[in-house]
């Protein structure tokens, strides 16, 4: 062999080379992100200086018994969404398994994650949480990346039933419905793909789909819930709960804060705070979640200083849950916080451990 063709082969990429994909982290990055930050919340807070003053009206009038309540029902909301995700691992690893107790110990360290951190890197957390107390068990990281994937997969269902009872009972445009319709479409399109891939016998992709290889391997693994059709509907009804009790809790939250909307007014809410954090642009979406949150309540007649006021608290309330049970577990499972920014990439899981 010449020495043109050694340098060639020296030059081309490892086939399993992994590339981890990382958010600009420079001097320049932050300053410019966090200046972005400040001027947004500027705006907004000239934009609507003259509801400063009844946005302090409305939380002085807060009634805490309900603010008690939602708080339990997001309570129960984490636990049932632990549970389906404890349903998805059990169908995709072989005993031993995690006990019930370190799942939902690693969603709510997950939840805490995504509560303070840009990004969703609690997606991440959780399954760190895991594969720590299980060392040497090889596959396990790449199978429990997969079990996230199909955790949220299952959110489709709730999220199209959410959809569908706000276009039939919401007051909202009719331009808003057709999108609506579009995005159950999508979502029923979604769903199937999932199920027929996660009843597919696993095989090996080929070499040539590099990192898209890698990433089908890994959500295959996570999907053999797909196969048994019954831990395929456990997980689905405990979703549906969880995204049930987050409505009631929106619902509740609203009597907080002496909104009397109905009920369908909390489903637009809860569909508004979904869509509006789906893109973490910085933690939580704190400012935007409560613009949103407000234009979306004028409908029925409630001030925006009041739907701001009662965006700010409802978030309070969603947020004192994931990160006081997170700070709990966190605590709990020997880590901190400087440990939960360096996460490992996903795409650092062997090939071999998802073929």
């Amino acid at each position: 062999m010449d020495a043109s063709s050694s340098e060639d082969d020296d030059r081309s990429p490892a086939p399993n080379r992994t590339i981890p994909l990382r958010l600009p982290s420079g001097r320049l990055f932050r300053i410019s992100y966090g200046s972005a930050i400040l001027v947004g919340f500027g705006a907004l807070i000239w934009w609507r200086h003259g509801s400063l003053s009844a946005i302090g009206t409305a939380f002085s009038d807060v009634q805490w018994e309900w603010v008690v309540v939602a708080i339990g029902l997001n309570v129960l909301s984490v636990v049932a969404r632990a549970l389906a995700w404890r349903t998805v691992i059990h169908s995709a690893m072989d005993p031993p398994r995690p006990k019930a107790m370190l799942v939902f110990s690693a969603f709510s360290v997950g939840l805490f994650a995504n509560a303070v951190l840009p990004g969703r890197i609690g997606e991440l957390a959780r399954v760190a949480v895991l594969t720590r107390k299980m060392p040497g068990r090889k596959g396990a990281w790449a199978t429990l990346v997969g079990t996230v994937f199909a955790h949220r997969v299952f959110d489709i269902v709730p999220v199209m039933l959410l959809i569908l009872y706000v276009i039939s009972t919401a007051t909202i445009p009719t331009s808003a419905r057709a999108s609506l319709v579009a995005v159950i479409t999508v979502g029923v399109c979604l769903f199937a793909i999932a199920y027929v891939g996660g009843r597919r016998p696993g095989h090996r992709e080929p070499e040539a789909l590099g990192q898209m290889r890698r990433w089908l391997a890994m959500g295959r693994a996570g999907l053999h819930v797909m196969r048994s059709p019954g831990a395929t509907a456990l997980a689905i009804f405990l979703q549906i709960l969880g995204w049930t009790c987050q409505l009631f809790a929106v619902y509740t939250a609203m009597r907080a804060f002496d909104i009397h909307a109905p009920l369908p007014a909390a489903g637009v809410v809860l569909l508004v705070m979904n869509v509006v954090t789906l893109i973490p642009l910085w933690p939580g979406n704190v400012g935007l979640v409560q613009a949103a949150i407000a234009s979306a309540l004028t409908a029925y007649g409630v001030p925006y200083s009041t739907g701001f006021a009662y965006g700010l608290g409802l978030q309070a309330i969603e947020a004192s849950v994931g990160i006081g049970v997170g700070l709990i577990f966190l605590a709990r499972e020997g880590l901190s916080f400087a440990m939960l920014r360096v996460m490992p990439e996903a795409s650092q899981a062997e090939l071999s451990e998802v073929d």
